[in-house]
């Protein structure tokens, strides 16, 4: 039985995992870490990492930049691998997480869904095809709830096209204070925030005279607690590094 510490876990998505993870006969959360203290499910809720005592296998988390950071020093103290499925971290803390990875297993990804992650295996492969003379534009959607903008899942598409050519592409995230045509070197990333929508990602290939779109839609929160799930089994005996969901996917 793997036991797991959740950190976020009165968070929409950790109540998520928390209904998940039931489904799983081989895991069980044994604690959760969380400002709200309120015992929602059959495990203890601390407010900090200090005060867990029960003894975990690896740690997912669900939470805000800040608390990641708090538990990643916990998991460092106690050589306990992490599954990092928080987003809106600014450039200093991802450089904490790549120095905290040197001593811990890390398993860091901007989306959970195999989905999205086949989505960015596809969009390199279209970009190799189509190559620069293809405008590319990203458009995310998301519920009215949700903080960070753009969507780290937007940012991590755009990323997988940039890796593949050759990082030669700026982000553009707002374009009323840009007086001048479109350049070649550019990809548009818009955001839209309204109702519930769970998470919608396009990726617009515009060409001369046609138009490729690669889309993806969340339909269920439960996608992403599944995969974050799986990778918190894929953790357990890793050892330091950081791994991904081409790492879980290649291992299926």
């Amino acid at each position: 039985m793997i036991s797991i510490l959740l950190n976020g876990c009165n968070g929409k998505m950790g109540q998520v995992v928390s209904r998940v993870a039931k489904n799983y006969d081989n895991i069980k959360i044994v604690a959760g870490i969380d400002l709200n203290t309120t015992k929602n499910f059959d495990y203890p809720v601390y407010k900090s990492p200090e005060e867990v005592t029960e003894n975990v296998d690896v740690i997912i988390d669900f939470s805000l930049p800040e608390a990641t950071m708090k538990i990643l020093e916990f998991a460092k103290q106690k050589q306990k691998p992490v599954v990092i499925a928080t987003t809106g971290f600014t450039s200093e803390q991802k450089a904490k997480i790549l120095e905290y990875s040197k001593q811990v297993p890390i398993f860091w990804s901007a989306n959970m869904s195999l989905g999205v992650n086949l989505v960015a295996e596809l969009i390199q492969k279209a970009y190799k095809a189509l190559g620069p003379s293809f405008d590319i534009e990203i458009i995310e959607k998301h519920h009215n709830q949700k903080i960070d903008s753009p969507s780290g899942t937007a940012l991590m598409l755009a990323d997988a096209i940039n890796e593949v050519a050759n990082n030669s592409y700026e982000y553009i995230y707002d374009r009323h204070t840009r007086r001048k045509k479109r350049q070649q070197n550019e990809i548009g990333i818009s955001s839209v925030r309204g109702g519930t929508i769970v998470g919608e990602h396009s990726v617009i290939f515009a060409g001369p005279d046609e138009i490729i779109e690669i889309k993806h839609t969340a339909l269920s929160k439960e996608i992403f607690a599944n995969g974050a799930i799986k990778a918190a089994m894929f953790m357990i005996g890793k050892g330091a590094g950081i791994y991904n969901m081409k790492d879980l996917i290649n291992s299926m």
